[in-house]
């Protein structure tokens, strides 16, 4: 049985987010291989995923976590065994007053917030990291592209005129990209911060990187890795997000009503693009659903909505083999990454529970939300 229908039989109440145990240590084998085989330490991204009732699990693999503010970086220390990295655009100095009793790195986006707090992490003994922008896109999605003209993250080469008291620096310019970016990439940093790599003691390749999806390039990525580092003397991390839980988990919804309008028809669902998977509408993209097609590829069309009352809460357009029925369950895919992290409660909408199908087959629920979760985000 797939274990997509084992979660849509195991769940009780919908909509619920479903881990799926069995691909999520099946991705983490591969990051650990890509570890052993490269010399490198890979750090979860938590602005991706932050499910800290398995990080226990996760920390049997990885070396530690990422995180972009206190509140990240407090998780990851509290729930995981292992290094602790942090960077943010900007810093409160209340918050870098605690980030030195919690984080191990802390990477700095600008030289003034470098200079502002170097002092105190020195006095820490943290290791500490800036920021560079190699000015290399590789992607055509502009809300993603940390090295588009204007960009707020990094420093720039002309910026960087000497090589400050640090341990390392960091770029991140990658999303959901293969390893051919990552090489393009490498020679723009060589290109424009060569001569001062030599000085650092490690380098962060930052996130991006789709190491578990099946056409990515491990070779490649493996020899760029010993190559850096053979090069420079660096130790090097990579910290991708994605990556982790890629496909590892579902969020299982019930169709409420269908609704009739100019021939289409549309099923009103318990789950929402809006509440729950708001990168639908960011992106925007089209999520996998399971046993659906493209519209036409199979018998029967139906466009995907929610019951929030925005007109725009569309998740896609699916076809199916047989009529879709009120009462039905279906399960979209690809649901661990940036769901849990970002829903929210718009219009009232209850969150989804969270659960596991654990590798054995069994479901458990481990989190369920109610109203005070709704009221108490309020005032």
């Amino acid at each position: 049985m797939q274990n997509q229908v084992k979660a849509m039989a195991g769940v009780r109440h919908t909509p619920a987010y479903v881990l799926d145990e069995e691909k999520l240590i099946s991705n983490l084998k591969i990051l650990q291989s890509v570890q052993e085989k490269a010399g490198c330490k890979i750090l979860l991204a938590q602005k991706a995923f932050s499910m800290f009732r398995v990080y226990p699990v996760i920390s049997e693999y990885l070396a530690g976590t990422t995180a972009s503010g206190l509140y990240e970086a407090r998780l990851g220390r509290e729930e995981f065994q292992g290094e602790v990295h942090v960077f943010s655009p900007a810093y409160k100095p209340e918050d870098m007053q605690a980030l030195t009793g919690i984080a191990d790195h802390i990477v700095f986006n600008s030289l003034s917030q470098l200079e502002k707090y170097h002092d105190i992490c020195r006095a820490a003994g943290k290791s500490i990291g800036l920021r560079i922008n190699p000015e290399c896109s590789t992607q055509e999605t502009a809300i993603y592209d940390p090295c588009a003209a204007g960009s707020r993250l990094g420093v720039t080469a002309e910026k960087l005129t000497e090589f400050p008291d640090i341990d390392g620096l960091h770029f991140h310019t990658l999303c959901e990209q293969n390893a051919d970016s990552l090489e393009i990439t490498l020679k723009a940093v060589e290109e424009k911060f060569g001569k001062y790599l030599h000085q650092c003691k490690w380098v962060n390749f930052g996130g991006g990187h789709h190491i578990t999806r099946e056409d990515y390039d491990m070779d490649l990525l493996i020899k760029l890795i010993q190559d850096f580092r053979k090069k420079y003397n660096v130790e090097v991390y990579l910290e991708p997000g994605e990556a982790i839980a890629l496909n590892a988990g579902y969020l299982i919804t019930e169709i409420m009503d269908i609704v009739e309008n100019h021939e289409i028809q549309t099923l009103i669902l318990d789950a929402s693009a809006a509440c729950h998977m708001p990168d639908v509408l960011e992106m925007p993209y089209r999520p996998p659903l399971y046993a659906s097609g493209q519209p036409d590829e199979k018998e029967f069309n139906y466009r995907l909505s929610s019951c929030t009352c925005l007109a725009g809460d569309i998740i896609g357009e699916y076809s199916f083999e047989n009529q879709q029925h009120i009462g039905g369950r279906l399960c979209f895919e690809d649901m661990m990454i940036y769901s849990m992290v970002k829903n929210n409660t718009f219009n009232g909408m209850p969150l989804p529970d969270i659960g596991i199908l654990h590798t054995d087959g069994s479901y458990e629920v481990i989190k369920k939300f109610d109203y005070q979760d709704f009221k108490g985000r309020l005032s």
